[in-house]
């Protein structure tokens, strides 16, 4: 299980002003269905106050002897107006799934998009379950508070109070204690409104460990298998399931309590009127028309009041929901600019979209450790000069001296130049440091020290001078892990970019010797395949990937071992992409093998974070006292291992 997920959830209540904020956010452009709900709503309430009055109407004109005719009319008119108040019901259910799901669908792509600009170090605190537990299931628990909350409460408040008014016209005595019955329930229900958040935001806590886990662990079902760690796996699955129960037990029994409160205090009300209206009726101040009328009133008070108490225990789900979200809107990237979705633009050192040319690349004293970078981001609001840096999920927060601790450094004063067009082989062993490099290229991660320079030779620019999107835009790279989604062989080579036209992709793949490889899909660009790449072989995988870095055509390449699990012939077939896709490029080779470097300008080997030895391959290769030397003579694979 991930670290965010162990971690405690916050239990400070959203405020009055959050949930304001809230809605006037994501209802601003649906005001007008707002409105329509507004006006059902209230027509709702004003066919609820008079049926009761056809009803006292009805029964007082039948026990007077009243013609027949009459209540017949009177009859009717009750039936009808009870139709269209269910009629307006099923209108104001509908209209609220409309409005519920356009909203909490809103805040779901904002949230998705928000996540998925924030740094690495937010993404490896957070498991893929976690956040789709995070987006869909917080996000679900507010649909309610978006579509009925605001409406049902305040309609409810003005029946009640419509009611009231009705009464106070009957005899003032009535009036009086229904206000005091509904005065004291509402105390209450202010009083506990709170009462279940923290419980709910836990359970919705334990809810998002549960599925971080479910994912982690489905997706390595055949490692769980083969190494017969099925039993441990089921054990930590039930200990999840069971802190849910508990958390999901805890958090009902709160809700429970507020409930039975109101339904006690509802029965007292109801008895309260009978014995009110008994005590009129006996004294002929009202008729038995007027005392049915007064139950069904009691009765009508109950029920918004049961509604508003509803509401409030939706609003409690929504508020630890609220809660969770708001920490996750608030937190910023370290990298500035990564949210921001700019249209490609021409840019004097890397060119444009389409207009690659070869890249240098400038590592000036780099050093960047990991440390304090996996702990999370920073929130949007600094904290005071007087507090440590922010580095952490608004959910959890470090003690003071954990800031001071010294990082564990990935990389320690690199520097080299390394000039447009040229290859370079980067080795070293398993944890050097190769990895995080290719990392610090993308900015990913920004350094702790030093700068990374990019640009033509002799007109480098500081990486951190561009956007980030330009930048990324100027660099690719090939892993040996293709990501593959379920989508057409077009989709996944263009990224679900509509205007890259198939004649452009065609050319690429013919390009990269790919034209027999196409040849063979049963519908060419149309062929659909699995998410992950399943039905495809290693190779294959490496060829869409090789296809994409082509169409994107950047200057500054990365192949981390991309031939590293092919078989010979696929390979040969991958080699010759490679040699076509490095042609007036930059390349950093990310190599184990010593194939792989053969075509290399330059050999840089990593050992412990620190450049051990870069140079020219050939001349490396041909001093007996290099360390590159001293891997061809003894083997890369095996030294490199």
């Amino acid at each position: 299980m991930s670290t965010a997920s162990s971690q405690p959830a916050s239990s400070t209540p959203a405020t009055f002003g959050e949930y304001a904020g809230f809605l006037r956010r994501y209802l601003r452009g649906r005001i007008h269905l707002v409105a329509v709900l507004g006006v059902l709503l209230f027509g709702s309430i004003a066919l609820q106050i008079i049926n009761p009055q056809i009803m006292r109407t009805f029964l007082d004109t039948a026990i007077a002897g009243g013609e027949i005719g009459v209540l017949r009319q009177f009859a009717i008119l009750f039936i009808v107006i009870a139709i269209t108040q269910q009629l307006i019901g099923v209108l104001v259910v509908y209209l609220t799934e409309i409005l519920g799901w356009a909203a909490t669908n809103d805040v779901r792509l904002e949230l998705a998009r928000h996540t998925l600009s924030l740094d690495m170090s937010f993404h490896t605190a957070h498991t893929p379950g976690e956040m789709i537990e995070r987006i869909d299931g917080d996000v679900m628990a507010l649909s309610n508070f978006f579509s009925q909350f605001i409406l049902q409460v305040f309609g409810n408040i003005l029946l009640v109070g419509g009611v009231l008014l009705i009464l106070l016209r009957e005899d003032w005595r009535i009036s009086l204690t229904l206000a005091i019955f509904v005065a004291v329930t509402v105390a209450i229900l202010l009083f506990m409104g709170n009462f279940a958040v923290p419980s709910w935001e836990l359970e919705r806590q334990a809810s998002a460990s549960l599925y971080g886990f479910l994912e982690e662990r489905l997706s390595g079902t055949e490692d769980i298998r083969s190494n017969n760690a099925a039993a441990y796996v089921l054990d930590r699955f039930y200990r999840l399931t069971r802190d849910l129960m508990q958390k999901t037990i805890r958090a009902n029994f709160r809700w429970a309590m507020l409930m039975n409160t109101t339904w006690v205090l509802f029965t007292i009300g109801n008895a309260i009127t009978l014995v009110v209206g008994a005590y009129l009726y006996k004294t002929n101040v009202i008729t038995i028309g007027s005392v049915f009328m007064l139950i069904y009133y009691a009765n009508m008070v109950s029920w918004p009041l049961e509604r508003i108490t509803q509401q409030f225990q939706d609003l409690q789900k929504a508020g630890a929901s609220l809660v969770r979200i708001l920490g996750i809107q608030r937190l910023q990237g370290k990298i500035p600019g990564e949210a921001d979705f700019t249209p490609p633009q021409d840019n004097r050192l890397l060119g444009g979209p389409g207009r690659s040319r070869p890249l240098a690349v400038v590592f000036e004293d780099v050093s960047f450790g990991y440390g304090d970078a996996l702990a999370g981001v920073a929130p949007s609001t600094p904290p005071p000069a007087s507090s440590p840096p922010a580095h952490q999920d608004s959910q959890s927060a470090a003690p003071p001296e954990a800031a001071k601790e010294p990082k564990e450094m990935a990389l320690c004063g690199i520097r080299f130049h390394l000039a447009a067009g040229r290859v370079l082989g980067l080795l070293g062993r398993t944890g050097s440091g190769k990895t995080t490099m290719t990392r610090l290229l993308f900015r990913l991660y920004d350094t702790d020290q030093g700068t990374i320079k990019m640009g033509g030779d002799g007109d480098v620019l500081d990486i951190r001078q561009l956007t980030v999107q330009e930048l990324r835009r100027s660099v690719g790279m090939v892993t040996q892990n293709i990501q593959l989604f379920h989508a057409t062989v077009r989709e996944n080579l263009t990224f679900f970019d509509d205007s890259i036209p198939d004649e452009r992709i065609l050319a690429a793949l013919h390009d990269l010797g790919l034209g027999d490889w196409f040849k063979s899909l049963p519908k060419g660009l149309d062929t659909e395949l699995e998410s992950g790449g399943g039905g495809l072989s290693a190779g294959e995988a490496q060829l869409l990937a090789f296809t994409r870095i082509f169409l994107r055509d950047p200057g500054l390449i990365i192949l981390d071992e991309a031939t590293s699990r092919l078989d010979p012939a696929t390979e040969h077939l991958i080699e010759r992409a490679v040699d076509r896709l490095v042609q007036n490029r930059t390349a950093i080779v990310v190599a184990h093998r010593l194939g792989t470097v053969q075509r290399a300008d330059d050999i840089l080997i990593l050992e412990d974070g620190q450049i051990c030895e870069y140079g020219p391959r050939l001349q490396l290769a041909a001093d007996p006292t290099s360390r590159f030397y001293h891997l061809l003579e003894t083997g890369m694979e095996e030294v490199l291992a």
